[in-house]
């Protein structure tokens, strides 16, 4: 249950379907004789009409021919009516009585804002700028528990994604030992794993190589691959551990480059 502080008064507010009353008990709490202040206003005419037109506005169950015997009675000096009985009567929505310890009567904020005005006009706007201060605080609280879930779910996806397609997987003997014929599947293999006719095997609908759907990091890896590929060509190293080294190389490089990537998202 939230609170307002207005003018030294602490004044409940109760979430009724999904909708925020304001209690008018604590509204008149510290006045001499506050709670009389209530049904002094619900007898008033004025007060009445307000209601009913609230009433029959928002609640399409409303007992219009009830309302209309009250509104007829109202002003007169034998007019009395309580909150339970118009309650009763009408089967309105706009003012409830609630009991239990954080009971009393309680109404929706448009009902509650008349109320204050009838108190007084700048008890009102004390109220009215307290209400929406804290609403906007609900909403930047929000707009934060929203963030700070969808930072969680997209780290997790991340993660997941890490270590399910971007870490290279370290190669068997039997892949090593077989002879690509293709320099660019050494660097295919070390790094995805598997050659680009497997690739294109397993994704017979995607358009292009898999180059084409790797990752920045990966990118990035492949072509440090090549250039050091390029070295060991030039010391003469086989196929073979020239594709060893590599696969391990690939393994180093995107353990650094992903952890990297997570430090940067975390801060």
């Amino acid at each position: 249950m939230s609170k307002l502080i207005v003018e030294h008064r602490k004044i409940s507010i109760k979430v009724i379907n999904d909708v925020d009353y304001i209690s008018l008990t604590d509204m008149v709490r510290d006045i001499e004789n506050g709670l009389a202040l209530i049904e002094k206003w619900l007898r008033n005419k004025n007060t009445i009409e307000f209601l009913g037109i609230w009433e029959e506005l928002h609640n399409p169950s409303f007992n219009s021919t009830e309302f209309e015997g009250i509104k007829n009675q109202a002003g007169s000096n034998r007019f009395v009516l309580s909150v339970k009985q118009w309650t009763q009567k009408t089967n309105c929505i706009g003012i409830v009585a609630k009991a239990g310890r954080y009971g009393g009567t309680y109404s929706h904020k448009d009902i509650a804002f008349e109320f204050a005005s009838w108190i007084s006009p700048k008890f009102k706007i004390y109220l009215i700028k307290e209400y929406q201060r804290l609403k906007e605080d609900e909403q930047k609280l929000i707009g934060w528990s929203a963030k700070r879930e969808l930072s969680k779910i997209n780290y997790k996806i991340h993660t997941d994604a890490i270590k399910t397609n971007l870490f290279p997987a370290e190669l068997s003997k039997s892949q090593i030992c077989h002879i690509y014929a293709s320099e660019a599947d050494i660097l295919n293999m070390a790094l995805f794993g598997k050659t680009a006719q497997e690739w294109r095997n397993e994704h017979p609908v995607l358009k292009g190589n898999m180059r084409n759907y790797a990752s920045i990091n990966q990118l990035i890896c492949l072509s440090n691959l090549e250039n050091i590929n390029a070295v060991f060509i030039n010391e003469g190293l086989s196929q073979e551990e020239r594709l060893k080294k590599l696969n391990h190389i690939a393994i180093q490089q995107m353990t650094v480059l992903e952890e990297a990537g997570q430090r940067k998202l975390l801060k």
